[in-house]
């Protein structure tokens, strides 16, 4: 199957991600990560992706797709991805939509996990990440034994720049003023799948696979 999981950051796509990938056997593309992955490298590319990263804003539509489409191409997509983060803006969407076209390809599903802007404000705010590890930690959801301290390896934890309050709320604006509209484009094609996301991570996730079950049985 190809799917693309839409929802806010701080929405738990990377969790449900996981669960997706393992049930169904896809490749998981993230877009944050391909960023990451380009901005640790130090090219050029890769110092232009972090710093939109940096301001909490969006990577330029013209990088982002680049990037995307480069990696959808790999042999380990030819049973199907899950595209996490991407696309983001609805000229992202039709670019993706025309380059599936021409391999004679198409999406089977949209998933977008709904959560409203105040639990992702309250859920983005207190994330930090262990240098050493990058275990993930959350000062309400899962703190550490110790503060400041990964409970795993005993290394630092912090917080990366855009996990920080004001660039959480850019973050946030970014994503209702040029992402919330693919919600309706994909709508209309029949494609999209809302799941509450405000349930637990349980509760999300078989909301998650009851939909995509539906969706093969009738592929």
């Amino acid at each position: 199957m190809r799917i693309v999981l839409l929802g806010p950051p701080g929405a738990g796509k990377g969790t449900q991600a996981d669960i997706i990938v393992a049930t169904l056997g896809v490749s998981h593309i993230a877009s944050g990560d391909l960023f990451r992955q380009a901005a640790a490298r130090g090219t050029e590319l890769g110092k232009l992706v972090k710093s939109y990263m940096d301001r909490g804003a969006l990577v330029p539509d013209e990088i982002t797709v680049r990037m995307v489409l480069d990696r959808i191409v790999a042999s380990d997509c030819a049973k199907g991805f899950l595209l996490d983060g991407f696309p983001r803006t609805l000229d992202q969407a039709k670019a993706l939509d025309e380059a599936l076209v021409k391999k004679d390809l198409g999406l089977d599903m949209v998933l977008y996990i709904n959560v409203p802007p105040e639990e992702l404000e309250r859920r983005l705010g207190g994330r930090s990440i262990c240098r050493n590890c990058q275990s993930p930690y959350h000062e309400i959801n899962s703190p550490p034994k110790v503060k400041g301290m990964c409970d795993k390896c005993g290394g630092e934890l912090y917080q990366r720049d855009d996990d920080k309050a004001e660039t959480v709320r850019k973050r946030i604006e970014v994503y209702i003023r040029q992402t919330a509209p693919l919600i309706e484009y994909y709508r209309n094609s029949g494609k999209l799948a809302e799941v509450n996301g405000q349930q637990s991570i349980e509760e999300v996730g078989q909301d998650i696979l009851d939909a995509l079950g539906r969706r093969q049985k009738h592929k």
